[in-house]
């Protein structure tokens, strides 16, 4: 017996051909782009826990390069697993959709990538900057910060340009057209921040000719700035003064003044007059004699130096010897210490020798109350108060039993 087939039945199984097709073809991508995620996912839990355990291998060995470079990819490591793992996915996605959208992820995809590789450079560069500050510190050891910290500087830079114009030929763009515009760009930009560069290149030379360095204290006789030096930077240099309060100095000003760095000196100089009265002229000699041996025997005080004690004037109210020498020490505080003991110590010597110090005096000749002198005054007898009449002018000369000579005191 022969059947009729019924064209509406196969309409419809048809339909439901085609659309089972579809939806096995889309849960085919789906599944394809989850699989590519879990995956994904995956290899960075297992990267993380391998570079974890090569981290801890690593801060146990002397080498700061090991670690600086392990903790340098830990980061754009799993950010660039993830770029790769999305890209993939939104391939697949865009094959399956046709959406043009996605035509433009693989571009993004290798600028994201160049940005990260830039990235892992600059944390190497900076991580091995601290990982060898921090091992020269442990093992004491002097070096030069600044000039490290410039190099490192110098290398970020380089790695920002080098990114950057990777990137602009990755996106289609031309180096050489880029650099043309640059050049000229770079003029009229010159023009217009040139207190900017200035700046720039005077922290280029601080780096280079190294003045200071950051802990310095400097000062400078054509301006007003003196502290400690806490900071250089690219445009300017932060001074902290005395009294605490920062001073912010553009480099380019270190171009046309001089500074003085009191920080590199390698002694500090005692330098004292003093003088003892004009009655003490004959233990003069004994009491210079005395000071020089007690300066040369004194442990602080650097004999290798200009060691001077010598009486060198005749002072209205003294005579006078100076003391020039140099302590071994530079710091500061402990220089104070040392030059009170060396004081103290002239002060006993000057006292031992029965001699005194000296200040400044006057001295006052009276005269007798005698008629043909010419500072005799009537009035004062005229008075019955029995006073004198006194001269104030020490060119006059004294009588006998008449002068009163306070002395150099």
């Amino acid at each position: 017996m022969s059947q009729n087939a019924d064209p509406k039945q196969d309409f419809l199984d048809a339909e439901l051909i085609s659309q089972a097709s579809q939806a096995l073809n889309a849960e085919t991508w789906v599944i394809q782009v989850f699989v590519v995620l879990l995956a994904t996912g995956i290899i960075n839990i297992i990267q993380a826990r391998i570079l974890r355990r090569l981290h801890d291998v690593a801060n146990r060995t002397k080498t700061p390069w090991d670690e600086a470079l392990i903790y340098s990819v830990q980061r754009p490591l799993t950010l660039i697993l993830w770029v790769l793992g999305i890209s993939f996915s939104c391939r697949i996605i865009g094959e399956e959709t046709g959406t043009t959208l996605f035509q433009a992820v693989p571009a993004i995809r290798d600028v994201l990538i160049i940005a990260l590789i830039a990235m892992t450079l600059t944390r190497l560069i900076k991580r091995a900057e601290y990982n060898l500050i921090q091992s020269k510190q442990a093992q004491g050891k002097s070096f030069d910060k600044t000039t490290l910290e410039a190099v490192t500087k110098l290398l970020r830079l380089t790695v920002f340009i080098t990114s950057g114009l990777v990137a602009l030929q990755t996106l289609g763009f031309s180096v050489s057209g880029v650099l043309a515009f640059g050049g000229i760009g770079g003029m009229a930009v010159g023009f217009a921040a040139k207190d900017m560069l200035a700046n720039f290149f005077g922290g280029l030379t601080i780096y280079l000719d190294r003045p200071f360095t950051e802990g310095d204290w400097i000062r400078s006789p054509d301006r007003n700035i003196e502290g400690v030096v806490e900071r250089i930077g690219w445009r300017q240099t932060v001074i902290r003064t005395f009294d605490k309060r920062p001073l912010y100095v553009p480099n380019a000003s270190f171009s046309s003044i001089a500074v003085e760095n009191p920080s590199r000196m390698h002694n500090r100089r005692i330098y004292e007059t003093l003088g003892i009265r004009y009655d003490d002229a004959d233990k003069m000699r004994e009491i210079t004699e005395e000071v020089r041996y007690m300066l040369r025997s004194h442990p602080e005080i650097d004999t290798n130096q200009t060691l001077i004690v010598n009486f060198n004037q005749f002072a209205s109210s003294s005579l006078d010897f100076f003391i020039y020498c140099f302590t071994k020490t530079t710091d500061w505080v402990t220089y104070h210490q040392i030059k009170e003991d060396v004081l103290l110590k002239v002060m006993d010597i000057i006292l031992q020798k029965g001699a005194e110090c000296a200040f400044p005096t006057s001295t006052i000749y009276l005269s007798q109350n005698n008629p043909e002198d010419p500072a005799f005054d009537p009035s004062a007898l005229a008075g019955g108060s029995g006073a004198v009449s006194h001269s104030l002018s020490e060119r006059q000369a004294p009588t006998p039993g008449s002068s009163v000579d306070s002395g150099s005191r």
